[in-house]
């Protein structure tokens, strides 16, 4: 088949790695699969896709700008099937259908997003899903949530569980030019920097932690560092928290440490979460939609934007070895509910159900 995967760029995030490792593995199935980026930013994601074979087609405007709606319209024709994701992609290549009526698919990332509590985006919204012949939720809380919002229960909602690589992350080594210093516990969280994460709780607990002990990295970048870099200076912190940027060979990083984390205000299923219980080493997340149902019974869960449970979860962690043994095994064993093969499987199957 022919498929069209559009998205608004190939920059850090959920769904951006959700189509770079979506996008390689289905052309092994015999699909033809290309991407449309509205800004085309030259990326590390970006280079992986052209190495593949991959067409990336760059439709020259800002992530947000309606002109990608006409250069649209031409595209979709190529295509058996456009799989859409992010909001504007979702409603561009909705309005771009009109003229073409080719198969729609497209991809919730989130358990909820900001245009939800607008009323008028709600009329909106109900005539964009309407569009679609199939909605994939990333988690069950993310598919009873879009039902709730939309007001009615429809068939062609489904869930289709992100997955990763888990035997890449798994067998991945450390390195220890990142750690010069062996002493502290080191905490890593690999995110954006925007408003749906929530690093400031990590940060908040190092002021209830021994400074000596730990050190907290910050691996991604965003239009919140100056906020985090004003909560660290207030909190005086900033000997032992270190902002690393975007950085390519995440595998080695989570080695790296001593514990991975997931603060966040919600989720829809998280990559990077999957990604910090494959590695052998304990993870923590906040007690939230979408972090909730992977991280349970396996890691370690704290109260949303409670940093002082946060700091008593990671002083046992640096305290009991053992213990520490124990949760990363279990994350392990839990991440291997979520192994990518099972997500190409799922997507192929959907696809090809729309012939």
């Amino acid at each position: 088949m022919k498929i069209l995967q559009v998205i608004t760029s190939l920059r850090t995030g959920g769904a951006e790695k959700l189509v770079i490792d979506l996008v390689p593995r289905l052309r092994e199935k015999g699909n033809q699969i290309d991407v449309a980026l509205f800004d085309g930013i030259d990326t590390p994601f970006k280079h992986r896709l052209k190495e593949c074979g991959c067409k990336v087609y760059d439709l020259g405007h800002s992530m947000y700008s309606p002109m990608c709606i006409f250069k649209l319209i031409p595209l979709m024709k190529l295509y058996d099937v456009v799989h859409t994701h992010n909001t504007s992609s979702q409603l561009y290549a909705a309005i771009a259908n009109k003229f073409v009526h080719t198969k729609l698919v497209t991809t919730e990332h989130s358990t909820n997003n900001r245009r939800r509590s607008n009323r008028l985006f709600y009329y909106l919204d109900q005539w964009m899903y309407k569009q679609y012949d199939h909605i994939v939720c990333i988690s069950d809380k993310a598919k009873d949530n879009l039902i709730s919002y939309l007001g009615k229960k429809t068939n062609n909602i489904v869930t289709i569980y992100n997955g990763v690589d888990v035997e890449f992350f798994q067998q991945a080594k450390p390195n220890m030019e990142w750690r010069k210093d062996s002493k502290p516990f080191v905490i890593v969280m690999v995110a954006s920097l925007h408003w749906q994460k929530d690093q400031d709780t990590v940060i908040k607990s190092l002021a209830y932690l021994p400074k000596d002990d730990f050190e907290f990295w910050i691996v991604g970048d965003g239009n919140r560092k100056w906020e985090l870099q004003h909560l660290i200076e207030n909190l005086k912190v900033e000997s032992i928290v270190k902002f690393w940027g975007i950085q390519s060979d995440i595998a080695e990083i989570l080695h790296t440490a001593d514990v991975v984390i997931m603060s966040s205000h919600f989720e829809g299923l998280s990559l990077s979460s999957i990604e910090g219980m494959s590695v052998g080493k304990p993870f923590i997340a906040s007690d939230v939609d979408g972090l909730h149902e992977i991280v349970k019974d396996a890691g370690l869960l704290f109260p949303h934007q409670d940093a002082e449970a946060l700091s008593k979860i990671l002083l046992h962690l640096r305290q009991d070895k053992e213990y520490s043994k124990q949760v990363a095994d279990t994350c392990y064993e839990k991440a291997k509910q979520y192994d990518i093969s099972k997500m190409v499987g799922a997507y192929d199957s959907l696809y090809k159900s729309l012939k």
